[in-house]
């Protein structure tokens, strides 16, 4: 199984620890990810209420690129696999746009005829791989680790390609998969305060504490989530959250999670890149560490 790869400027950056895992893991179910040339900013969401069809032709030089080599696109980042979506079907639905659109791109060199799939690749390992390898490949099963699977608000809404928008099941089916038990968790899609923390940071602080306030209530030992922006702001944040008691709680992208059942070293899955260390929980709930 092969697809194009677009890790986006986060997993390039602060969400390396997501590429590290996501890499390591898909090599161990004989996955290759073939890293899209050339790639480019998608944009994220900031850029399409600064110049909307700019902001469309820089996201669809990549879905071009990627049209090149395979029908699949992987984009783990969360705002990545949003916009590349918001893009393709702009594109597609608004004659207007994909006009202006494509004679950028021809300007630049490109064509885009509008076939690639854009993929999440929680979609490809519970849809495409199955939870049945997956439970064939697990070595260290997660038992006695207790997790808040948190999905955040972007990547099945408002395109619901492989979840519900509401209440997704997936990552919470990969994570029992692995023998993790999962928590009651009603604010998986709940907003985490997104870029908030950088320009109202109360405001987006307070958001993030909402959640990880709630994954305590429900007796999670830590969060897991997939995307960067996310795990961003819930990992950095915890110090600056205010309540009527201190609570610090361990954040995890799910690939790291699947890294360590699957026996895979620390030293492949980012473990020590946390603020929120995640190793003292792990080893008190005995979890194996290879």
């Amino acid at each position: 199984m092969k697809f194009s790869y677009f890790p986006g400027c986060s997993l390039k950056g602060m969400g390396g620890a997501y590429e590290t895992s996501l890499i390591a893991v898909m090599e161990a179910l004989s996955v290759q990810l073939e890293e899209l040339d050339d790639w480019n900013c998608c944009g994220a969401t900031a850029y399409m209420s600064v110049d909307e069809s700019k902001a469309f032709t820089l996201a669809a030089r990549n879905l071009a690129i990627a049209e090149k080599k395979t029908d699949d696109l992987l984009a783990p980042c969360a705002a990545c696999f949003l916009v590349l979506q918001k893009t393709q079907k702009y594109i597609k639905d608004y004659p207007e746009v994909g006009r202006v659109v494509r004679e950028s791109l021809r300007a630049g060199g490109y064509d885009y005829a509008g076939s690639t799939r854009i993929r999440h690749p929680l979609d490809v390992i519970v849809n495409d791989i199955g939870l049945d390898t997956i439970k064939k490949t697990v070595k260290h099963p997660l038992k006695g680790l207790k997790i808040a699977p948190y999905y955040g608000c972007q990547v099945v809404r408002p395109y619901a390609t492989f979840d519900h928008q509401d209440y997704p099941v997936t990552m919470d089916n990969l994570l029992k998969a692995l023998g993790a038990d999962v928590v009651h968790y009603p604010l998986k899609t709940k907003c985490c305060g997104g870029s908030l923390t950088g320009t109202l940071p109360e405001v987006g602080a307070r958001l993030s504490n909402i959640l990880i306030r709630e994954a305590k209530r429900q007796g999670a030992d830590l969060i897991t989530t997939l995307c960067p922006l996310c795990f961003f702001n819930l990992d950095s944040y915890q110090d600056k959250m205010e309540g009527p008691e201190k609570i610090t709680m361990p954040i995890t992208y799910f690939t790291q999670l699947m890294g360590l059942a699957f026996g895979m070293p620390s030293s492949k899955l980012g473990l020590k890149r946390h603020i929120i260390p995640i190793l003292p929980i792990l080893k008190e709930r005995q979890v194996a560490i290879a």
